[in-house]
């Protein structure tokens, strides 16, 4: 799989990562985990590691740390979590929380989810950073909306993360933020780049151009991710899902080659957004 160097340090990631909203909040029994078991799998067989939760999700984050325990890959992945609360101690009770339910001693990334009280988080997420229980800290939002306050950040708070929604349908970021993101050194986790599956359903029943062959590129899962890695700023996105066929459709996304930027045009203007 394809890498992308971590800016802040030249740590490297591989480009295809792996997002647990709704997909891993199920149960506990054995029969209601094992699609995500399979998912868990067959994603650190390709060599994948980043895995993205948040306490938002529901169950996600212990059935996770469940089941890497399950699969004796605890230490695998690279584990990005969120701190979703406000006040200083709420905050420090949920991020206790996540450790033990995902991490193995430390989270590798944790994020100020939604920029919910942010101004208290971070202060504390540098803290927990220099003692070594956290690798890395960001911050994450879901809405356009938010985008003005996320580039602030960027260019104020020596971020080493910002996640953020983009995709083939949705390219706000390009204008500023994931220019801004290049220009402070942070690496970007891409939320949504299916739109929800909504692009799944602009093209049902459409075949795949055939120039997407020249970037290496087999089905509409892969073309849409291709899309977004071939943006240079972007680190790596973290489609969700359960299903194995749909990982093993994502993952091909991170082997072979990207689109230019005149063939990401192209491929905007074939689905006439």
């Amino acid at each position: 799989m394809l890498t992308r160097t971590i800016p802040k340090t030249g740590e490297k990631l591989p480009v295809i990562g792996l997002g647990t909203w709704q997909t891993f909040d199920v149960g506990a029994s054995r029969e209601e985990r094992a699609a995500q078991k399979e998912v868990l799998r067959r994603f650190l067989e390709a060599g994948a590691r980043v895995i993205d939760s948040s306490p938002m999700y529901g169950r996600a984050e212990a059935v996770t740390g469940d089941l890497l325990r399950e699969l004796g890959q605890e230490q695998t992945p690279f584990i990005a979590t969120k701190v979703w609360t406000t006040g200083r101690e709420a905050g420090l009770e949920q991020m206790r929380d996540s450790l033990r339910k995902m991490g193995h001693g430390k989270i590798d990334l944790m994020q100020v989810h939604n920029l919910v009280d942010w101004r208290t988080h971070l202060p504390i997420l540098r803290e927990w950073k220099k003692e070594g229980r956290i690798r890395y800290l960001g911050v994450t939002h879901y809405q356009r909306g938010a985008f003005d306050e996320l580039e602030k950040l960027l260019r104020e708070e020596a971020l080493d993360f910002i996640q953020l929604p983009y995709s083939i349908a949705l390219r706000d970021a390009e204008r500023r933020l994931l220019p801004a993101a290049a220009e402070t050194g942070t690496a970007v986790l891409v939320m949504r780049p299916f739109e929800g599956g909504e692009l799944f359903q602009r093209v049902k029943g459409k075949p795949l151009p055939s120039w997407a062959a020249d970037f290496d590129c087999q089905g509409w899962a892969e073309f849409f991710l291709k899309y977004i890695l071939g943006h240079p700023a972007v680190t790596c996105p973290i489609p969700a899902t359960s299903k194995p066929r749909h990982l093993e459709d994502n993952l091909r996304a991170g082997s072979g080659r990207l689109p230019d930027a005149k063939t990401r045009t192209r491929m905007v203007e074939h689905l006439g957004l």
